[in-house]
């Protein structure tokens, strides 16, 4: 679709009723009676024309974090199956990680790994080696224990076996390969005999039709004889793949991705694309292991691809690669939007590459996945592409260069490199810049200049912050200069996965599609996690082993995703509206990862009055541990927390009813790797601000946000702190507006007076089926009685009403999924109407018109 401009007086949807709004009220807790409902307004202008919306409005974000590639989307059964794991992926790794040696009675011999000249190939370095000692009729071998509990089967199905093998035998060695039980006794397929023969590499294969159904199932791979057997890529799939596909994808998570019917798949990362060695993995650079994701590692025949150390501890087997990307784009509708390193490091590492020949190979790389992706089978990458199983090309449109860099100068540098080649040879592919790993702050600030000066076409913005900030934010981008570059929302999630994170989510959601003019793109995230390997919390599709479930989130972003609608038709909302609280709390001290030691800490009221003091003289009585980590004490007349390793030490000290007051204290850093931690507007555990100085590995100062135990970061730039140094630091709040002083000079200041917006809604138009989309969201306790003014008479009297909503503490979970989507039909649709909207809902309307 082409893009349209707003239209002019297009109004906002949100509505606000007080900071605290979004946020389940004491009343919900206890099951007490529902609210009173308040009141509000939609007014629809549905003879304008809003925004055209484009069809890859929504998309999703997939990179192998929680398991989401080996041992979830990736269909493969059998875990560490090339004998490529190593310390160097995770220190409790080994060679055999997931293999243990198993034998029948009287089988001897010896399982190794070994990484020497026979190895399957330079990229496939480590295999096993059996050394057999078996009398007549025994066996000896290994079994895998796949992933979460086991190796799953469904009785009836069919699965296919292979292994590469070679042998010194001179008379062949035989293979017996079997699907049981973890102790031998029960057997879940009738075994498979297979006849290895001479000392040559070979693949052998064959399959099972499972006769019984498990989730705790071994692979045996047993061998009798006596000699030296050596294996690799030992290798289990069901047939009943995504599609049928070999090397396939599983197939009900699968179907759960394309059930979204994303725009666009974002892929593969993430953290995995901008850290780690830009070096390649071969002899010349000794083989690195935690490597950038780099695309050429992950084509060709599954046995010849390199392996690598995922960013996240664990082994990554490229198993699913950049070809099987392609095809699952494919396969769902979606457009394929790579994402290639620019040699600048971030998620923590914030280190440029500079290596001129490094960086012209990377950019060559850029160009030639372009041929990869679009090339004609004569070129040397399209047929490369045609070798693997498609001759025509995948359609790529976008590209995608680097993730979340926190250096922005270089990155910028390498970027407009990248940009200049790629659009010499292909001027239709547009390329995607970024704008680092948060929502604000002076990385934020520079990327975005430098971009908007540069004429960059599209930037990648990412961001994860409490359910307030979505609910306060719903405007970000009405004011965005509709003539600079357009937005790419790669990554965002409210960071848990409640109802209450979801409705927030989607309230945000209603401004995305309001201001779909700049905001091309957006990709909840991550995507999927493995519930027994997770690293990263909220995600929208959970699974194991046995089976999968959507996250609440997963069902808000499907009910938008599947009900965009073609433009955008002018509305706007009205209601009550409440002023914003102050920053109330008492004051907090933590570390993080460090040693430090406080005095002198003093709170004044706005008129003077001392509210607090401690010199700690004393004791420590007056403070009280909120983290229960660390190890504080009252040392030499000053506080310290002396345990260098512990992270997030909080204590707090004053009234939690406390606005409008300075914070003083002396700060020193004694040990550690990071700075201190100043706390304020502190209530708990889970809600509070701090000042973190020298955080980031002392890289960085940032101001967070906690709510419900969700950071948001407020305010962030450069800092580090010096060991033994003593700091005087300030912290003056009034109202919402605090200011940040450090040795007496102004480091930084914020407001966070934002009102809480949980009345959102966005109207859209489905040309085809002549249809308004009425999307309302109600992020409160009180039902929202709502008086709808379509515009027109040219309505019919019914209409497709779909709702989402619950408790806002409700979660999906494996063995409850209470957050689904009720649909029905609806009478008293007219020109104008009234419509009570529940308490924590996510209301769709499709309204047909005449």
């Amino acid at each position: 679709m082409t893009h349209a401009r707003v239209v002019a007086g297009l109004a906002t949807g949100v509505l606000g009723v007080g900071l605290l709004a979004g946020l389940p009220s004491a009343q919900a807790a206890a099951g007490t009676a529902t609210p009173a409902p308040l009141d509000y307004s939609i007014t629809v202008d549905p003879a304008s024309t809003g925004p055209t919306i484009d069809d890859s409005m929504y998309g999703v974000f997939y990179e192998d974090i929680n398991r989401a590639a080996d041992g979830g989307l990736y269909a493969e059964l059998v875990q560490n199956r090339s004998f490529e794991y190593s310390s160097a992926d995770n220190r409790s790794y080994t060679g055999l990680t997931s293999w243990s040696t198993s034998a029948t009675a009287g089988g001897a011999g010896t399982a190794t790994t070994v990484d020497d000249a026979d190895r399957l190939g330079e990229r496939n370095r480590s295999y096993l080696r059996l050394a057999l000692a078996n009398p007549t009729g025994a066996t000896f071998g290994v079994s895998n224990a796949g992933y979460n509990t086991g190796v799953r089967v469904e009785a009836g199905k069919t699965y296919d076996f292979s292994v590469w093998a070679r042998t010194d035998a001179a008379a062949g060695t035989p293979l017996t390969v079997t699907l049981r039980d973890g102790g031998r006794t029960t057997a879940y397929a009738a075994p498979l005999r297979i006849d290895v023969r001479g000392d040559a590499w070979t693949k052998y294969a064959g399959s099972f039709v499972a006769t019984a159904s498990t989730t705790s199932g071994r692979l045996g791979v047993e061998a009798g004889g006596t000699g030296t057997l050596r294996l690799d890529m030992v290798s289990l799939f069901p047939r009943d793949t995504y599609k049928g596909r070999p090397n396939g994808l599983r197939k009900d998570l699968a179907e759960k991705v394309a059930a979204l019917h994303p725009g666009f798949v974002r892929f593969p990362g993430g953290c995995l694309v901008n850290t780690g060695s830009m070096y390649a993995y071969d002899a010349a650079n000794g083989y690195p292991r935690a490597r950038s994701y780099q695309w050429k590692d992950t084509i060709g025949p599954v046995e010849q691809r390199a392996t690598n150390a995922n960013f996240w501890g664990y082994n990554q087997s490229y198993g699913i690669g950049y070809y099987e990307y392609f095809q699952f784009s494919e396969d769902i509708g979606a457009q394929p939007v790579p994402v290639l390193p620019a040699l600048v490091t971030g998620c923590g590492q914030n280190r440029a590459t500079v290596d001129d020949a490094l960086l012209q190979r990377h950019i060559q790389d850029a160009l030639d996945l372009i041929e990869f992706a679009n090339g004609p089978v004569t070129s040397e990458w399209g047929a490369k592409r045609a070798a693997m199983g498609h001759p025509a090309p995948f359609g790529l449109k976008r590209i995608a260069i680097g993730n979340e860099e926190n250096l922005p100068d270089q990155y910028f540098a390498n970027f407009v490199k990248f940009e200049s080649a790629i659009k010499a040879a292909h001027p239709d592919i547009t390329v995607i810049s970024n704008s680092g790993p948060d929502d604000t702050g002076s990385t934020f600030d520079r990327l975005w200049d430098l971009n908007k000066g540069h004429g960059t076409a599209m930037l990648d913005e990412h961001y994860y912050n409490s359910p307030d900030w979505f609910l306060q934010n719903n405007k970000r981008y009405d004011a965005y200069d509709r003539q600079g570059p357009k937005v790419f929302l790669g990554e965002y999630a409210s960071l848990d996965n409640k109802l209450r994170n979801s409705l927030a989510e989607a309230a945000y959601m209603t401004g995305l599609e309001r201001n779909a003019d700049v905001v091309k793109m957006a990709s909840y995230a991550p995507l999927l996690s493995n519930i027994d390997y997770v690293q990263w919390k909220p995600d929208m599709i959970w699974f194991d082993n046995a089976g999968s479930w959507g996250s609440t989130s997963y069902e808000v972003q499907k009910l938008f995703m599947n009900n965009v609608g073609d433009e955008v038709v002018p509305s706007s909302a009205s209601g009550s509206v409440a002023q914003a609280k102050p920053i109330t709390g008492a004051i907090g001290l933590s570390t993080w990862a460090t040693a430090a030691k406080y005095d002198d800490v003093t709170v004044t009221g706005a008129d003077g009055t001392e509210l607090f003091k401690d010199d700690f003289s004393g004791d420590a009585s007056r403070w009280t541990s909120l983290a229960n980590r660390g190890t504080w004490s009252v040392q030499d007349g000053a506080y310290v927390q002396s345990d260098a390793a512990a992270q997030d030490t909080l204590v707090r000290a004053g009234d939690v009813t406390w606005h409008d007051y300075d914070l003083n204290l002396k700060a020193t850093k004694t040990a550690g790797v990071e700075g201190f931690l100043i706390g304020f507007g502190v209530k708990d555990s889970g809600n509070y601000y701090w000042w973190n100085l020298g955080g980031w590995n002392n890289t960085q100062g940032a101001v967070e946000k906690a709510v419900g135990g969700a950071k948001q970061t407020l305010l962030a730039k450069p800092n580090t702190i010096q060991t033994g140094r003593t700091y005087d630091v300030s912290v003056k709040v009034r109202g919402g507006q605090v200011e940040l002083y450090l040795d007496g000079a102004l480091w930084g200041s914020f407001r966070d007076d934002a009102v809480t917006e949980p009345f959102a809604q966005v109207v859209t138009r489905d040309v085809a089926r002549q249809q308004l989309i009425v999307k309302v969201v109600n992020a409160q306790d009180a039902p929202a009685r709502t008086r709808i003014d379509l515009g027109t008479s040219r309505v019919v009297g019914k209409a497709e009403m779909t709702v989402i909503s619950g408790d806002p503490e409700a979660q999906n979970t494996r063995t409850a999924q209470p957050v689904q989507p009720v649909t029905s039909t609806v009478k008293g649709i007219a020109s104008t109407f009234t419509r009570t909207f529940e308490p924590n809902s996510v209301t769709f309307l499709r309204v047909q018109m005449k």
